[in-house]
């Protein structure tokens, strides 16, 4: 009960400053976790970044100002959009249509109320998880900083697609001399809303070119198997475990989400394959 009280004072705080500046920091604050968390968190939760979904309620609420006979200007600089241009581009994303033909009869709008978060029945579909001390250790390979969970689901398989393409892969591969042995996919927090996102190899060799070094911190990981094809057209077993762990296992687990990297580890097989085995590590610590 703890958990779902924390996370609906946060989406209330949000709705509370939707016409103010809206600090992630003291959002996270209510859930206990960093920013970086907390919007990873909600992602995952919700199928939609934090970004945008404060972007949908703001024009939810803006479209119905102007439908009341509110000036478009007014709104705009109510809603924080320093210029009626860059209100009228995030109007558009939501609605479809211009600020000024929403307040015609007859347009079509939509409405985002908004989230909260209930107590559902799940758990039908075991999880197979254990709790590893791990010591830190030091990764090499390539680095990519990513907009956000905004762009997620989109830069990041792009990297992937792009660094093996390159030949990237074999060359990590040479490189690979420490645990876990698999590729990895290493996700950090960065500065202004940013992922910095690493595809590795537990190394202890001189990084090659084109390639960065990084160390992991010493940590308790949760590490969760996740068995199924990652790429193909049903490429969704990993998402869906992960959404798992945010709103099945973490919540009554004991643990809470740890201020460390999280680690996607992929061993050598067929990745298309039903029986294909990987790892998701999700680093955590006992409440």
């Amino acid at each position: 009960m703890e958990w779902l009280e924390s996370w609906n004072k946060a989406v209330n705080y949000i709705e509370g400053h939707l016409e103010s500046e809206i600090s992630m920091d003291e959002v996270a604050k209510l859930v206990c976790c960093s920013s970086f968390r907390f919007q990873r968190m909600f992602s995952y939760m919700t199928n939609l970044s934090l970004t945008e979904y404060i972007r949908r309620r703001k024009m939810t609420r803006a479209a119905a100002e102007l439908q009341h006979g509110a000036k478009v200007v007014d709104v705009a600089f109510r809603y924080g959009y320093e210029s009626p241009t860059a209100f009228n581009r995030a109007f558009r994303s939501v609605h479809g249509v211009s600020p000024s033909m929403a307040k015609k009869e007859g347009i079509v709008l939509k409405a985002y109320p908004p989230i909260s978060f209930h107590i559902t029945i799940k758990g039908e579909a075991e999880m197979k998880y254990r709790i590893v001390k791990k010591d830190a250790f030091r990764i090499v390979g390539y680095h990519k900083k990513i907009n956000g969970m905004e762009g997620n689901f989109q830069e990041i398989p792009a990297f992937w697609e792009k660094t093996e393409q390159a030949g990237g892969i074999p060359k990590l591969c040479v490189l690979m001399d420490g645990e876990p042995k698999a590729m990895l996919g290493v996700t950090c927090s960065a500065e202004n809303c940013c992922e910095d996102y690493y595809i590795a190899v537990a190394s202890s060799a001189p990084a090659s070119v084109g390639m960065e070094e990084y160390m992991i911190p010493a940590a308790m990981w949760a590490v969760f198997e996740c068995v199924g094809p990652i790429e193909g057209p049903k490429e969704c077993v990993m998402g869906d475990l992960q959404k798992r762990i945010f709103t099945e296992w973490l919540p009554t687990s004991g643990y809470a989400y740890a201020d460390a990297p999280d680690v996607e580890v992929y061993p050598q097989g067929d990745l298309t394959a039903k029986d294909y085995h990987c790892e998701v590590w999700l680093p955590v610590v006992k409440k």
